[in-house]
């Protein structure tokens, strides 16, 4: 049966603390400084993301207590959410999270996009973002195995954080109505759009790899062929669907759409070009969104290499 309080909850702080880390992340190798809160208003999303992934985590925390000593949500039970935080990984991970978001937010605060608050901010959520890795399959895992699969599911985090905040940053440069796009503005877009194009690409090849590593231990040599078989292959196959077309997608943009945009700049006609972008950004971020809420289900279910 589908938890779906769980799912949600998952799907919703994979989102939200991968936009606060890969969006920190893309004002510094995207943005100059002049361009950090004018073009995107930067500090208010950073910090927003920041209160809204305590809320989260709080509320998981509490559907964790709730599931682990069979009790209903509401009221909490403290003697389980009490034993969660004071005796497991899990809860530690939890302390750690709590502690980075709230460093992150005062960062972002503080930031007015100066450079040095902006990269605590992203340190801080990058380690936020990280102790998600413990909420699955990556930590149950022990040994040295325990040790790669834990650390191929952080970087795996990370990575898709930065593609989510590098989404994230250029819908928010290409959300502009038309009467407040100017030449400089265009020039910045395109300037984000090329400078992701090397960060992209480290991204996609942690991505793989570390995909490939986690698949590995999760499903196991013996039980590729049978994943049409099973609701954990199905969704999997679900998700590398999804992440083939994102990967179709990006090439698009990089190879066909973002030169598109730069002529159309040089030749001051630009709406076409425009709308093409963002038409296949939004469609990017739906995937993205898609593989995510996978991600989540997938969290709940036990891997075909578990045995059970």
């Amino acid at each position: 049966m589908l938890d779906w309080p769980t799912v949600a909850i998952r799907l919703a702080l994979y989102l939200v603390l991968a936009a606060l880390f890969g969006l920190s992340a893309f004002s510094l190798y995207g943005l100059r400084l002049g361009e950090r809160d004018d073009a995107i208003a930067l500090r208010p999303w950073l910090t927003a993301s920041a209160a809204l992934g305590l809320l989260l985590s709080a509320a998981g925390l509490i559907l964790m207590a709730s599931a682990m000593a069979g009790s209903p949500f509401w009221p909490i039970d403290q003697a389980a959410a009490a034993a969660l935080l004071g005796g497991s990984a899990v809860g530690t991970a939890w302390k750690v999270r709590m502690v980075a978001l709230v460093i992150a937010g005062g960062a972002a605060l503080l930031a007015r996009g100066r450079a040095s608050w902006l990269a605590m901010a992203m340190i801080a959520a990058a380690a936020a973002l990280a102790t998600l890795a413990w909420n699955g399959h990556g930590a149950a895992s022990e040994g040295s195995t325990g040790w790669l699969h834990l650390t191929a599911d952080i970087l795996h985090l990370l990575a898709a954080g930065l593609w989510v905040g590098a989404l994230f940053g250029l819908l928010l440069l290409m959300a502009r109505r038309a009467e407040e796009i100017d030449a400089a503005h265009l020039r910045l877009t395109h300037r984000a759009l090329h400078g992701f194009g090397s960060v992209g690409t480290l991204v996609v090849v942690t991505l793989v790899v570390t995909g490939l590593i986690n698949s590995w231990l999760l499903v196991g040599p013996t039980n590729f062929m049978a994943l049409g078989t099973t609701l954990y292959g199905l969704l999997l196959l679900a998700k590398l669907a999804l992440f083939a077309g994102m990967l179709g997608l990006a090439s698009l943009n990089r190879f066909r759409l973002t030169p598109a945009f730069e002529r159309s700049i040089a030749m001051n006609d630009h709406g076409g070009a425009l709308t093409a972008l963002r038409v296949s950004l939004a469609v990017e971020t739906a995937c993205v969104i898609g593989i995510l809420a996978l991600v989540a289900w997938l969290g709940t279910l036990a891997p075909p290499a578990s045995g059970m």
